[in-house]
């Protein structure tokens, strides 16, 4: 019998509490979201990497989109199907708390890589004759390393904070994998400056990059809406069509999620879960398909590399 406050070594995952009896099915469509996720960006990858044609800023952002997506997806689902397969709940402190910088790293990177494909629309549409000049291969590079700097400062203080806690009230997370508050709701002390540190990350990551995109896209519209003819208007459509698609299937998710767990005190917790796991795994999984299906570059490319493969000659 535990006592009333203690300071666990290890957490257990409950999965999706009120939907055990789900579990089965669930995690299968979880599991095949998690391949086509793998398959489909680690394609993606290939495809970039293996087309100098294709090493321009804009695949470069794509190509690093899909590496992120890759280890978001990763960095919670394998522990997240062991819970609902192998009933394997456990996970000790430190490695849920590398678990929960991981997953908010990686999406805070997630956010400004979309908005670096948002400004890269800006300029291809709004200022295209600048865009040689402005969207350079350094230039992608640095705005890389100001994104990997902001999450490694904005989200590393959320477990340093947690790590000073002196007591827990249990070490039951009604949760499937390791998420800031479902964790900091544990503690028996004052959360005040977790919760708020918490809003302050994700305002700074989420609220600014949601803004700046909004607004590019803002300017986007009216300068196409401003083309003489409607050929080229759709043209230009279609080439914002995949990114549109992407970023609204990240923040709508990850909004919901992050208002219905702190205000959403009505929605049962089963629903606020799901939707939580399918803001992490729905983009990583679709961004590929969006980007392979709409991006004509892409398509080409991929055809052609799938053409090497099978002549590539066999010795036996």
């Amino acid at each position: 019998m535990l006592n009333s406050t203690f300071y666990p070594s290890f957490f257990i995952l409950v999965g999706i509490p009120g939907l055990e009896n789900g579990h089965e099915w669930i995690s299968t469509c979880f599991g095949i979201f998690y391949i086509l996720a793998l398959l489909g960006n680690r394609t993606l990858i290939v495809v970039i990497s293996t087309s100098p044609g294709l090493h321009k800023p804009m695949f470069i952002l794509l190509s690093l989109l899909a590496a992120n997506d890759t280890l978001l997806c990763t960095s919670f689902t394998p522990k997240m199907l062991c819970i609902y397969w192998f009933q394997a709940r456990l996970i000790s402190f430190d490695a849920c708390l590398l678990q929960m910088f991981c997953i908010h790293s990686f999406t805070s990177i997630e956010s400004g890589l979309l908005l670096a494909m948002a400004f890269d629309r800006y300029i291809a549409i709004c200022q295209p004759l600048r865009y040689g000049s402005v969207m350079t291969n350094s230039l992608i590079k640095k705005l890389f390393i100001v994104f990997l700097v902001r999450a490694v400062v904005l989200v590393g203080p959320l477990p340093i904070l947690i790590k000073r806690f002196s007591a827990f009230k249990t070490n039951i997370i009604a949760h499937s994998y390791c998420e800031h508050m479902a964790v900091v709701k544990l503690a028996a002390a004052d959360i005040t400056v977790n919760s708020a540190w918490g809003l302050i990350v994700a305002f700074t990551i989420l609220g600014v990059d949601l803004l700046f995109i909004l607004t590019s896209y803002a300017m986007i519209f009216h300068a196409v809406f401003s083309l003489p003819s409607i050929e080229s208007r759709l043209k230009a459509f279609n080439t914002c069509t995949p990114h549109i698609c992407v970023f609204l299937s990240l923040y709508v998710l990850a909004i919901f999620s992050f208002l219905s767990h702190r205000y959403g005190h009505g929605i049962p917790p089963y629903i606020h879960i799901i939707l939580s796991d399918m803001y992490l795994l729905v983009p990583p999984m679709l961004n590929p398909i969006v980007y392979g299906l709409k991006t004509n570059q892409v398509r080409k490319q991929f055809w052609k590399v799938l053409d090497n493969f099978k002549y590539v000659p066999s010795f036996h």
